[in-house]
């Protein structure tokens, strides 16, 4: 496989995702970048089956279920990962525009990964005994700041604290929602209830690119950027009607985001989260290269395949929900043992463009479903501790994606796609035999 970087110098840092305007291959500053744009994708709604009998008095009690509240998060994470996702598909005009390269344009991708990793790892100790829903009001309003520095940045460093401050969100946000969202239902809802708050991730995961490249083809990127403003006032003042006040839960346990990792089974689940997602974003990231020189698809066949992909993931994290309510660990094993199988398939039969099309199909429905156990697996193994568990997550998964498309792009270069394909493999097999340690420490 050659480089990817191509003789013109453009870049391709949508190369990842559906219908990217961009047909340039990614400089090595965006392939570095690229991978935050999917954490939302991954880590990212919480999704628990159950409560845990030995959960806090609240969760037991039968409180009345505030739906409403559901749909108003559901809309706030909607925006986000639009929001997230924007750049993606109008890198090219933001970079010149800002009068910046767009690999320099694509470390706005990066930067806001890094604060949400920071973010994650502090957020509950921040906060302290802050509301949470004033939390979760305070960070809606951070996102709609965020989006209106970046609409209007006149330079490259205001563009750039405007992707900082959407990261703080991101981090903020996913770290505290599992603690928020099985609050607002009974126990017996919250399955139902996440399922309905997940679909905003994934809706927005499909329709965010396309849907920059179409604003701005008409009002520009910085008119894309305002479009979401509207979206983010109506969810903050929805949140703020619809949520019951949420005082922060007793802490029972450790309180810390790293005293959790003393206990064995939340070791061993982390360094499974870890492995799976690097696994998963080392091939991930370069998929477009790899369709683009190795199954030579045109660029409408290109956007139909990872569109085909998007709304499969959608339709995994519908299904998900009946397979974790039997059981968590199973799906937690099965899933990398299916991914790694495909990964080896695209090597095999990569050069079909139906081949392909089914095996990124099939990649989609269950790749994007995994988030979604591990969220439900956070949830029954540390009810006590659910907002510094979801912290430590967050940042696992976020530096795991790092690692792995840093990783996949080394091999990618230097040995072709077939080694990035097969090394993938391998991790995700790693994280599958990590999930059955997981499963083993639990019943041990």
């Amino acid at each position: 496989m050659a480089p990817t970087e191509n003789t013109s110098g453009f870049c391709r840092a949508s190369s990842a995702l559906p219908n990217a305007t961009s047909l340039s291959r990614p400089c090595a500053l965006c392939r570095a970048a690229t991978p935050f744009l999917f954490q939302r994708v991954l880590p990212m709604p919480p999704v628990a089956t159950s409560l845990p009998a030995q959960s806090d008095a609240h969760h037991a009690a039968a409180a009345p279920a505030h739906w409403a509240g559901i749909f108003a998060m559901t809309l706030c994470v909607f925006c986000l990962v639009a929001s997230e996702f924007m750049p993606v598909s109008l890198l090219t005009p933001i970079a010149t525009s800002l009068g910046v390269t767009e690999g320099w344009a694509g470390y706005g991708i990066a930067i806001s990964g890094a604060f949400a990793v920071i973010t994650s790892l502090f957020i509950a100790r921040i906060a302290g005994d802050l509301d949470r829903k004033t939390l979760l009001l305070l960070l809606t309003v951070l996102m709609g700041i965020s989006g209106v520095i970046v609409s209007l940045a006149p330079s490259y460093p205001v563009y750039m604290i405007g992707r900082a401050l959407i990261g703080v969100v991101i981090g903020g946000f996913w770290s505290m929602s599992a603690a928020i969202a099985i609050r607002v239902v009974p126990a017996a809802s919250v399955p139902k209830a996440l399922a309905v708050f997940n679909g905003g991730n994934a809706l927005a995961t499909v329709v965010a690119a396309p849907l920059g490249s179409y604003l701005g083809g008409i009002i520009g990127w910085r008119g894309a950027f305002l479009c979401l403003l509207p979206i983010a006032v109506i969810a903050l003042v929805w949140q703020w009607i619809s949520l019951p006040a949420l005082k922060p839960a007793p802490r029972q346990a450790t309180g810390s985001i790293f005293a959790v990792l003393r206990r064995p089974l939340v070791l061993r689940g982390m360094a499974a989260v870890g492995v799976f997602f690097s696994g998963q974003f080392m091939l991930f990231t370069y998929l477009r290269p790899f369709l683009e020189t190795v199954t030579h698809v045109s660029v409408g066949t290109l956007s139909m395949l990872l569109l085909a992909l998007g709304v499969a993931g959608f339709i995994g994290t519908v299904l998900i929900g009946g397979c974790i309510r039997k059981s968590v660990y199973l799906p937690l094993m099965i899933i990398p043992l299916v991914m790694a199988v495909i990964a080896l398939g695209l090597t095999v039969f990569g050069h079909s463009s139906r081949m392909a099309f089914v095996l990124l199909a099939a990649w989609g429905l269950v790749a994007t479903a995994a988030p979604v156990a591990w969220w439900a697996w956070l949830a029954r193994s540390m009810p006590d501790d659910a907002e510094a568990g979801g912290g430590l997550m967050v940042a696992v998964v976020q530096l795991s994606i790092a690692l792995g498309s840093t990783v996949g792009g080394l091999l990618f270069d230097g040995s072709g796609y077939r080694a990035t394909f097969i090394v993938s493999a391998a991790v995700l097999l790693a994280g599958s035999l990590l999930a059955a340690l997981t499963a083993r420490t639990r019943t041990s």
